[in-house]
């Protein structure tokens, strides 16, 4: 089933991982979709975004949702979602997600971060900080 809207994307991923269909789950993502990983490292395409989401499938993960925020410009949606992970422990998870219309009407993920609050990664702004002082 496709996502309609941004707002279904999040309802299908937690359909499909619960189901443990790991195919639907990837599904949600345009082929070039880039995700940062818990160590803050690109994973990029959907051979990539598998190995970082089967294990979860594989344990058919609860995945409950709380959309914060979704801002859209025409066919780009910024989307700010808090996830609990029941798998890890229960975790709360926030992410920065941006999703992309596609040709059909439907609605997929391009650009992932699930770890951004409670991780911190240097970033362009800390660096340039850092040399100033």
């Amino acid at each position: 089933m496709s996502a309609r809207t941004p707002e279904e994307i999040c309802r299908h991923f937690q359909k499909y991982m619960l189901e443990g269909d790991i195919d639907s789950v990837l599904s949600l993502y345009e082929p070039r979709a880039v995700f940062l990983d818990e160590a803050g490292e690109l994973k990029s395409g959907i051979q990539e975004l598998r190995e970082q989401l089967a294990p979860f499938a594989a344990a058919k993960t609860l995945f409950n949702f709380a959309i914060k925020e979704i801002i859209t410009s025409g066919d780009i949606a910024l989307m700010q979602t808090g996830w609990t992970v029941s798998s890890l422990g229960p975790t709360m998870l926030y992410a920065i997600e941006v999703a992309r219309r596609q040709r059909d009407g439907t609605w997929r993920w391009v650009i992932g971060d699930p770890y951004t609050v409670n991780k911190h990664r240097p970033s362009v702004i800390d660096k340039a900080m850092t040399s100033q002082i």
